[in-house]
């Protein structure tokens, strides 16, 4: 049931249809040519699928807030019919928009930065230059003007981003503002910039809707405790704003906020504080991937609306799914951060794991197959499963072929990792998919050439093998597989030794560890707000059921490879528990006492009951090489294309891409 959810809620002068807002997020592609007509056909899709209230990405008020030296700035009017192509699209769809002003203070990645003191952020290597008192009223007047302008793009009104450790969180944190005049000290004064921003934008926009972003936990030394977080809030609502969506955390916080190990919706207790001190609606945000999460922060009263971001990228009809009692439809978001946060940090446009139309709409556009054929697709890991799906829509009659007895491929073992239990949606996803798109699947079929006289095109997606190093001693019996500990099919000993230290090699640790208990402990997460920045010292950890050693031929730190935005908490967590790291290896020889190896030229014993190899993958094209032989047409996706690297990302994209082409 989504009741509450689906019910109407008057925001400013909006009657919005439900409790949904996609919050804000960057795409990456906005300075790129073109970038008006992939966000307007971005923004219209989401439109369509039904949600409330759309927020965009931030957009800087002037030049020394903007990301980088290619930022987006909105401060000239000839700037304005680009965001009128994204504002008629949506609202052509039946939506409402906002734009987000947002100024990075000390977090922009060029040499113009500002912050209302010199210091640097730990996450910056740009050090702010310090706003006198004429650059402070200037900035409050550029905000006004950009949010003055966004009316005038058609907006239906603006954000105000005052959370994540952007400038207004800067000016309100006593450890980041030292200034000792009436922009500085006092919390009164920290509190002055916020409230005369809002203002100033409230002035500016007449009756527009305006939002203010709000951090309601920092989590940072020095961050706001709990009866700041709330004078802030009273101070943004009487500054004029409707409403005040969640901020949780600033960008340098060591505290996981939205990776997949926080709980579903395990932010809301910090929304639920400032909720009953204000008299305005209040949005909760992070890690809410359901309705059944949503519906039941809005019936625990923690807020009046949810937001989310990555769900609308993972699924752009959610909220019309959510309402019509199609929940079950909802391709979640296993917030994996792989597809959007982690292509940006690396200079790509945001796109999602799970759904790869996100962001990029007009590459992929389904048309009925002219010439509907008969197709095999050979593997039914992720790949395999999207190919079937987008060619059995578009009119083809396909069947799909798996070998072992359930559906997933490696992907599958992921479920059993800790804090990757979200992971089985997707698997649920893809298998209803299936079977809404007529695909016969047919599980425990190793298919041979003989198999597929009958096809008209064959796809091979079977994957990959694990690599068993040539080392001496690889057969001994002490040696095993990942697959085989993740699978259950065989369980590690007191003392392990992991051969390879990438993306696997780390599950497999995390999985022998198991679960680390209460959230709130592990990471020092005080929910009374009484210290600053809501943190506390976090438990210590609990006694390992496995001693792990991982290693790496390879010379620098393990787990170079994780993504950058989850893998610090990876290694966070192996290392608090005691996890061994070593790279530089060299490998001798396996044996009864364990693993013999040389270090820097030095001969090391790692003493191991089990040695579990995740040394590498090779491609599962045995197949394709058979019928290539013949003459025969293949078409390769994901691992069986290319083994270097097990990585879903491409391969549901390989797999979408091919199965709208055949």
């Amino acid at each position: 049931m989504t009741a509450l959810l689906s019910s109407p809620i008057r925001v400013g002068h909006l009657t919005l249809p439900n409790r949904m807002i996609m919050g804000s997020m960057h795409l990456g592609c906005e300075t790129e040519p073109g970038a008006a007509q992939r966000l307007a056909d971005f923004y219209a899709e989401r439109a369509r699928g039904g949600i409330g209230l759309i927020v965009t990405g931030g957009v800087a008020p002037n030049p020394a807030g903007r990301f980088g030296p290619d930022g987006t700035v909105l401060d000239r009017e000839e700037q304005l019919e680009e965001h009128r192509l994204v504002t008629r699209a949506v609202h052509e769809a039946g939506g409402r928009i906002l734009l987000q002003v947002l100024h990075c203070g000390r977090y922009g990645r060029h040499d113009g930065i500002v912050a209302p003191s010199p210091l640097k952020a730990p996450i910056n290597v740009f050090a702010p230059r310090e706003m006198d008192e004429a650059a402070i009223l200037a900035t409050i007047a550029d905000y006004a003007n950009t949010a003055a302008l966004a009316m005038r793009a058609g907006y239906d009104g603006v954000e105000v981003m005052a959370s994540e450790g952007y400038l207004i969180s800067e000016f309100l944190s006593a450890s980041t503002n030292r200034r000792d005049d009436r922009w500085g000290g006092s919390l009164e004064n920290r509190l002055r910039f916020l409230a005369e921003a809002v203002a100033a934008v409230r002035r500016a926009i007449a009756d527009g809707v305006l939002s203010v972003r709000l951090g309601m936990v920092d989590l940072v030394d020095g961050g706001l405790d709990g009866d700041e977080v709330v004078a802030a809030a009273r101070a943004a609502e009487a500054a004029g704003a409707d409403l005040l969506n969640s901020g949780i955390g600033w960008h340098e916080s060591r505290v996981p906020t939205i990776a997949h190990q926080v709980p579903a919706g395990g932010w809301s207790w910090a929304t639920a504080r400032v909720r009953a001190a204000v008299s305005i609606p209040v949005s909760a945000s992070n890690r809410i991937d359901s309705p059944d999460v949503a519906e039941a922060i809005l019936a625990r009263g923690d807020a009046d609306l949810v937001s989310m971001a990555r769900p609308l990228l993972a699924d752009p009809a959610f909220a019309a799914k959510a309402v019509s009692g199609q929940a079950s439809r909802i391709n979640v978001c296993i917030a994996c951060n792989q597809g959007c946060l982690d292509n940006m940090f690396d200079g790509r446009a945001a796109t999602c794991l799970v759904n790869p139309r996100a962001g990029r709409e007009a590459e992929f556009v389904a048309r009925p197959a002219a010439l509907p054929q008969a197709v095999a697709v050979v593997g039914g890991g992720p790949a395999g499963m999207a190919c079937a799906i987008e060619a059995a829509r578009r009119g083809h009659t396909v069947t799909l072929f798996e070998a072992a007895g359930h559906l997933g491929g490696q992907f599958a073992l992921a479920r059993v990792i800790p804090g990757k239990q979200g992971y089985a949606a997707t698997l649920d996803w893809f298998a209803g998919e299936l079977a809404a798109a007529g695909v016969r699947v047919i599980l425990q079929k190793r298919v041979g050439v003989a198999d597929l006289g009958g096809f008209d095109q064959v796809v091979v997606a079977a994957g990959i093998r694990p690599r068993r190093p040539d080392l001496p001693g690889v057969d001994h019996p002490s040696v095993a597989g990942y697959e085989e500990i993740l699978s259950g099919r065989r369980r590690a000993g007191p003392r392990v030794a992991v051969v390879g230290a990438g993306p696997i090699a780390f599950d497999v640790a995390l999985f022998l560890l198991g679960g680390q208990g209460d959230f709130d402990r592990q990471w020092g997460v005080d929910r009374t707000l009484a210290r600053s920045g809501g943190l506390t010292a976090p438990a210590a950890a609990a006694p390992a059921r496995h001693v792990i050693t991982m290693m790496q031929r390879k010379s620098g730190r393990p787990g170079g490879d994780l993504g950058r935005t989850t893998g610090w908490i990876a290694k966070a967590v192996l290392q608090r528990a005691g996890v061994e790291m070593l790279s530089g290896v060299a490998y001798d020889r396996i044996d009864a006492a364990g693993l013999h190896i040389r270090v820097g030229g030095e001969a090391r014993l790692i003493a191991a009951d089990t040695a579990i190899l995740c040394s590498g993958q090779d491609a599962e094209d045995g197949l394709a090489r058979e019928l290539e032989a013949q003459g025969r047409a293949v078409h390769r996706i994901g691992g069986a294309r290319d083994a270097s690297r097990i990585d879903a990302l491409r391969a549901i994209e390989e797999g979408t891409r091919l199965g709208l082409a055949l």
